[in-house]
């Protein structure tokens, strides 16, 4: 179940990093997304671990 829930986090949080930084660059939604998966993971182990675990 961890990976799952790190899975859809890396997947939300990625995905609103991008679409947040599109409005700017490339550049710019490539950073944003990388920073929204890093978060995504951060949370899907956190949720996993408090609500799963």
């Amino acid at each position: 179940m961890n990976k799952l829930c790190i899975f859809i986090g890396i997947l939300v949080g990625g995905y609103l990093g991008w679409w947040l930084g599109e409005y700017v660059g490339p550049m710019t939604a490539f950073i944003l997304s990388s920073i929204g998966s890093l978060l995504g993971v951060y949370y899907g182990w956190k949720i996993n671990r408090d609500y799963f675990s």
